[in-house]
């Protein structure tokens, strides 16, 4: 797709998201079904969960829980919409996103991890009724889904985005300076410094790296 921008713009970084990132978050609250006065639980703070909160609070969602343990990163989901952050993983990840939200839980939960953990949590922060939306990949086979699921009405969503079916929604917002995902970048390197950005991914150390060859 051509852009109207040149190949040195300040924009390039938030452009490239939609064809990744931003799609991957976009898409994920969309089989969501988030919209307007909605609430989500965001599990993860890498690039894709940071761009799934940019993207909840873009769709009109009302309250947005970010879970997340790197405080670098929480407070960029803060700055993307997350009105709430919970450092706690697991069971207790859960319990205290019920308190946050009385006791019922978020309509939606966004799982931008894809352990096993991290589903089990998504069970446990969902409301009765709601919506857990995948775009993490599943790590394993297996899963809760059995008659606790199914007595509680919850809906088991998700999948690979469809990225370009969603850039000429996005496109616009990016070029006007309504959202910026490309903050998600916080490494710049060309192509003989690759290998070592997945090991600086790999490790925490970087969020997303942007290579200019």
């Amino acid at each position: 797709m051509k852009l109207p921008v040149a190949e040195d713009a300040a924009l390039l970084p938030s452009l490239l998201t939609v064809s990744d990132v931003l799609a991957t978050g976009h898409h994920c609250a969309v089989k969501a079904g988030i919209g307007p006065g909605t609430s989500v639980t965001v599990i993860g703070d890498g690039a894709v969960g940071l761009s799934a909160v940019l993207a909840a609070r873009r769709l009109g969602a009302e309250q947005i829980v970010l879970i997340g343990s790197h405080k670098a990163r929480t407070d960029l989901g803060q700055e993307f919409g997350a009105i709430e952050v919970v450092s706690e993983r697991g069971t207790g990840a859960a319990e205290r996103v019920r308190e946050l939200t009385g006791g019922d839980g978020t309509g939606t939960v966004l799982d931008c991890v894809g352990t096993m953990e991290v589903l089990q949590t998504a069970f446990g922060a969902v409301g009765d009724g709601g919506v857990i939306s995948r775009a993490g990949v599943p790590q394993y086979s297996e899963g809760p889904i059995g008659i606790d699921m199914l007595m509680r009405n919850i809906t088991l969503t998700g999948g690979v985005t469809p990225a370009r079916a969603y850039i000429d929604e996005l496109l616009p917002d990016i070029l006007d300076g309504t959202i910026e995902p490309g903050r998600v970048f916080d490494r710049t390197v060309d192509l003989e410094e690759v290998p070592d950005s997945y090991r600086a991914m790999a490790s925490r150390e970087s969020l997303k790296v942007l290579i200019r060859p």
